[in-house]
């Protein structure tokens, strides 16, 4: 009798041994899982972004801050970022903040962001959520007739196009991804350093 009791317990303890392993070895694979995702996006094989060969960009024309009718051809060899948004939309208001800090850390000579509001305001509504939200480093880029929505044949916002520093485009995102990832700045770097002048 106690040897059967014995055995039982033996028994128990070793199925509660082989339970204990398995749970550590979905424990332990869900983590490499993890870890195998979360490099797949840091790799330049993966870009954050949908890529491609240059291509002609079409002629798009919009207003800086003073009112003057400006295009692409005035960032002419600095990688550019163009993005297409409205200060009534909401995921544009978390992109725009994301965007804000991208520009602080990438921008200069070589690359620049181009945020271009399709607000039919003009300039007021979008100086006013730019004190609302503290963008303090994207310059005001205004398109009120919403020709831009037309002419890129656009059938929702945001979408922001990548513009090589010839005014080619090689990449798009139709998304508001959170631009200033770790991810993204190495993704961007690489490519304004690829692009840019020797």
């Amino acid at each position: 009798m106690i040897a059967n009791q014995k055995e039982g317990e033996v028994g128990e303890e070793r199925e509660l041994s082989r339970r204990g392993a398995m749970v550590l070895s979905v424990l332990v694979a869900g983590r490499l899982i993890v870890a195998a995702h979360a490099a797949s996006t840091a790799d330049p094989a993966h870009p954050p972004l949908q890529l491609f060969a240059p291509k002609p960009f079409p002629a798009l024309k919009f207003m800086d801050q003073a009112g003057r009718h400006i295009s692409l051809a005035s960032f002419h060899g600095r990688a550019v970022l163009l993005c297409i948004w409205a200060t009534w939309y909401v995921p544009c208001q978390k992109e725009m903040v994301t965007l804000d800090r991208l520009q602080a850390k990438l921008g200069g000579p070589h690359f620049q962001i181009v945020p271009v509001s399709i607000d039919t305001g003009g300039l007021a509504p979008v100086q006013d959520f730019y004190a609302q939200f503290k963008i303090r480093h994207l310059g005001i880029f205004l398109d009120p007739s919403g020709s831009a929505m037309e002419i890129l044949n656009l059938q929702e916002i945001p979408v922001s196009f990548l513009i090589d520093p010839d005014g080619m485009e090689i990449g798009l995102e139709s998304d508001a991804p959170v631009w200033d990832s770790p991810s993204m700045v190495r993704f961007l770097t690489h490519v304004i350093s690829s692009k840019s002048p020797t």
